[in-house]
């Protein structure tokens, strides 16, 4: 039987979702731990820094019963030359699940093709799906019973727009992108959800009847340009305290972190009265719980 994989929201249905984020709901009211992975091990492969994805899985699997192996890139063969097949096959045959925070989703992909064992994506180039389940679940506990239905995206078109976009496709919400020309999600994505995309060229018009505002940083991890012409590009490309007054009276702000104030946000952006940001990070915790429930239970 193949593992299930949670690589990006591609191959999963609404239902399948919606379980993964009420049972995270549930996970917190009742903070709920257990030893129903005793004995398993959960793998992190990680090339980029993190603090939210690597503490909230570590905490998430050891509340479950189970115990987490920290692995950098340069600590494994990989960094010597041993390829990727090779080392999926070796890991997955000595634990029972495995989160991999790289560059390349193309990388991921081989990785998840050679593993015996459920492979997350704990960010890539192309996707983050793991923080919009943190982002969509925010929405659920702040607006029980409101049904999502518009999304403004603020800045660059990185990895968590582009799992924003694919969470649209799966939930049926429009996502309403203010971007700088050049810096537009992935492409083919466009093409695929085209039905629930809106690119506009004025804030304003953008924020408007949004029940989400959020945006991140104007450099991602994987980007080469320089700050200095970053800045420039994306001077105008940022969210303030009295842009919320464009969104729904209820909207909520959000923001995947680490924030640079003073760049893609306000100085006080952050702990403004509409900001879940802080609510946001701390229910990584409860959707990795939640998702590695899902992906390791029959």
């Amino acid at each position: 039987m193949r593992p299930k994989h949670f690589l990006n929201f591609d191959n999963f249905s609404k239902e399948s979702l919606s379980q993964i984020l009420d049972r995270a709901i549930e996970i917190k009211l009742k903070s709920e731990s257990s030893n129903i992975f005793e004995k398993k091990t959960l793998g992190l492969i990680f090339q980029k820094p993190s603090t939210r994805t690597r503490v909230s899985f570590e905490v998430a699997m050891n509340r479950l019963g189970g115990n987490t192996i920290f692995l950098s890139s340069s600590e494994l063969q990989m960094s010597r030359g041993e390829s990727i097949p090779d080392t999926a096959k070796v890991l997955s045959s000595m634990v029972d699940a495995i989160v991999i925070r790289n560059d390349s989703h193309e990388e991921l992909k081989l990785f998840s093709e050679n593993s015996s064992v459920p492979v997350i994506n704990g960010l890539t180039d192309l996707f983050h799906p793991c923080q919009i389940l943190a982002d969509l679940m925010t929405f659920k506990e702040k607006n029980e019973g409101e049904t999502l239905k518009k999304v403004c995206w603020i800045g660059d078109g990185n990895n968590v727009c582009n799992s924003y976009i694919e969470a649209a496709s799966k939930f049926d919400f429009e996502i309403s992108i203010f971007c700088p020309k050049g810096n537009e999600p992935f492409k083919p994505l466009l093409k695929n959800a085209k039905d629930f995309i809106s690119f506009t060229s004025s804030k304003v018009e953008a924020l408007e009847k949004a029940q989400i505002v959020t945006t991140d940083v104007w450099t991602s991890m994987n980007n080469k340009s320089s700050s200095k012409e970053r800045r420039k590009t994306f001077k105008n490309f940022f969210v303030e305290e009295k842009d919320m007054s464009h969104a729904k009276d209820n909207a909520i702000f959000l923001h995947c972190l680490p924030a640079h104030r003073g760049e893609e946000i306000s100085l006080n952006m952050l702990e403004h009265a509409q900001s879940m940001v802080w609510s946001q990070a701390e229910n990584r915790l409860h959707a990795q719980q939640s998702l590695l429930e899902f992906l390791l239970t029959d």
